[in-house]
This record gives structure tokens, sequence and C-alpha cells, in this order.
């Protein structure tokens, strides 16, 4: 009799959880799960945001890399001596290889605000923001091993280096123009470097049929035009000239639409603004900032903003120095 009383006395203290107890647990466990949903969330979003800014900064540090790149080569022709003053300003999309030649004195054109924007532009151009184009011709002789072979129906120039020869140089087509200049020894055929235009605009698409502002160049090669995207999220650009007055290769004043085709001539430097824009919107944010870009034609800040949307902005700049036309004033 007493075993079995302990032992019932023993399942008497044997019990589960009550329903207080249980709806407790659960609701502290509901906390918990709470506020890591919170913690994860908010990481999640810091992370993103961290993200859409290193893009946008990326962004705006390679439109301003890439541009500053191909003007460094802005008016190099090899070993062609560029010398004269241009009497008018060349058409950026002719094909005519007479042109090419008178062309090779305006190493960089503006179109500011894109006032007089060439014809051969894209639809996509955005409108009212700076176009550039520039020339030179590839640093590499065509069909080396380092540089693209001679291609028929596209533009080159050749120089001559023999002493006797009385053409300096030839710029045409391949199977068009006689290109029949020699080397030093005025007898092994000189080298063909490819004729380059470049023009940088901004456009609406990216593309790849994606509504997303970009910088793009239309490149140019003797023959056709192609349209190349470079980087995407380059809301607005604006460029400022350097003119060189008194042929030093020197700056003595900036502009945004140099006067004439002498002063365009006699640009050796470039001030690039770019207004980087990320590429996706970051909620809860509202741009209501204003941003300046340089100056315009008339001397007056070049100002945008606000937007009044989720897209975070940020102004890059630089100054460029153009190697070639500087360089042969500082020589004279």
């Amino acid at each position: 009799m007493m075993i079995s009383s302990r032992l019932q006395w023993g399942r008497r203290r044997e019990h589960g959880l009550s329903l207080v107890e249980l709806m407790i647990s659960i609701t502290l466990g509901l906390l918990i799960v709470a506020a890591l949903v919170t913690v994860f969330s908010n990481v999640s979003k810091s992370r993103s945001e961290l993200e859409r800014g290193s893009e946008q900064l990326e962004n705006g540090r390679a439109a301003i890399e890439v541009l500053s790149e191909d003007l460094q080569l802005a008016g190099y022709y090899g070993e062609v001596n560029v010398s004269g003053a241009p009497t008018a300003l060349p058409d950026p999309c002719s094909t005519d290889p007479v042109v090419w030649d008178s062309a090779m004195l305006v190493h960089v054109q503006g179109f500011d605000q894109g006032a007089g924007a060439p014809s051969c532009m894209p639809g996509s151009t955005i409108a009212g923001t700076d176009i550039l184009t520039l020339r030179r011709v590839k640093a590499c002789v065509a069909g080396t091993a380092e540089c693209d072979p001679v291609v028929a129906g596209h533009g080159y120039v050749q120089a001559s280096l023999c002493s006797t020869s009385g053409t300096p140089y030839v710029i045409g087509l391949s199977g068009t123009a006689t290109f029949n200049l020699t080397k030093i020894d005025c007898t092994t055929a000189a080298g063909l470097r490819r004729y380059v235009v470049n023009t940088y605009f901004l456009s609406s698409d990216n593309g790849s049929g994606i509504a997303v502002p970009t910088l793009k160049r239309l490149e140019f090669n003797g023959a056709a035009f192609t349209e190349t995207p470079l980087v995407e999220g380059i809301e607005r650009i604006q460029f400022e000239y350097g003119v060189d007055t008194d042929g030093n290769g020197s700056p003595d004043l900036y502009t945004a639409n140099p006067a004439t085709p002498v002063d365009w001539n006699n640009v050796v430097t470039v001030k690039i603004y770019a207004l980087a824009r990320s590429l996706e919107p970051s909620p809860g944010y509202t741009d209501t900032k204003t941003y300046t870009l340089g100056n315009d034609a008339a001397g007056a800040p070049v100002t945008v903003g606000p937007f009044n949307d989720s897209y975070r902005r940020h102004v890059f700049n630089g100054v460029v120095r153009l190697i070639n036309p500087s360089g042969r004033r500082e020589a004279q």
C-alpha cells in the first residue's frame, strides 16, 4: 500500500505546460523572431543602399576616366605634323576624306547643351546636354601585332618620313586612296594609322532597351558610325574648354563654347563635369538638392535640380590636358 501511494504521488507531480505558460512562450518567441526580422531587414536595406552608393561612385569615376583617356589622345596624328589655322568648323558626320583633312586642325569640337548637334546623332540623344567630338589616329600602326589589320573602306592616315617626298601625308579610304609614302629609307612603305572620330553624348537608354541615362560614344571608322554604350547612370554632362591665346600651351581662359574655328584649334585643356545618378531609387529618400556643373557659354553657372525623386546623385569633375596640341605649342 505504501509503494502504490508513492507511485501515485509521483504521477501527480509529472505534468506539462499549462495553457498560460504555452501562450507566454509563444509570445516571447514571436517577439524574438520579430526583432530578428527587423534587424535583418535593416541590415539588408543598409547593404542595398551601400551597393547603390558604390555603384554610383564607380560609374561617375568611370565616366571621367573614359573621357579623360580619349581626350589625352585628341590631336594625335602619329608622324604627321599638323599646323595651320582652320577657317570653318568641320562636320563630325562627314564621310568625305577632304573634310577629314581640314578637320585634323580641330582636334576637339563641342556642342554646348546640344546646340547645332551633328546630324548623325542617334534619336536617343538627351536634348539639352553637351556633345563632344574628338579626332585623332590610333596609337598603333595597322597590321602590327598589337593593332587591327587594314580594313578596306576604312579611313587611314599615312605619313611620309622620306626627306625627298613632296607629300607629307595622305588621308583617305583603304582601297580608294593611294598610300604610297615611305619610311625614312625612302623605300619601305610607311605604316597606316586608322583615322578616329569619337563623339560622346548622353542617351536616354543603355543600348539594351532599358530606359536609364547612359554615356555613349558614336565611333566612326571611315565607313559607318557605331553607337557604343559606355557608362550607365550619367544624367548630365558639361564641358568647358581651356583656350590658349598666347601660344605657350597653357589655357588663358575657359569657355563652354569657343567662338571661332581658330579658338577651337587653340583648345589645350578640357574641364569635365558629370552628374551621376544611382541606377535604382532609394526608398524613403527624396532628392531636393541642386547641382552645379561648371558654367555655360555666357559664364553663368549650369545648375540642375531639384529632381524631387528617389534617386541619389553626385557631381564628378576633372581637368584634362590635351597632350598633343599643348605639347606642340610648348615645343615651339
